[in-house]
């Protein structure tokens, strides 16, 4: 299967469930070229951007893995080729 160049949008509300959503970020490290983290305080609210490179199997797993945390919201953004 080919491999894409991607990004993943996730909003995390649930800050009970930042270890589990690092645990899974952490077994698909090997996908992940950059990550970036930003909190708004205000609106106790948590956005991470992922740019990752994997197949779209690769992409719906990890994004399946995300959605299914209570909390955490997971978009995905694929480039044409």
């Amino acid at each position: 299967m080919e491999k894409r160049i991607g990004a993943i949008l996730i909003l995390v509300r649930n800050k009970e469930f930042v270890q589990q959503l690092n645990d899974i970020l952490s077994k698909h490290a090997s996908v992940i070229i950059g990550r970036q983290g930003i909190q708004i305080r205000e609106k106790g609210l948590s956005i991470i951007s992922l740019v990752i490179e994997g197949t779209a199997d690769e992409f719906s797993t990890l994004t399946g893995q995300l959605g299914r945390l209570k909390g955490v919201t997971a978009r995905t953004l694929l480039a044409k080729e």
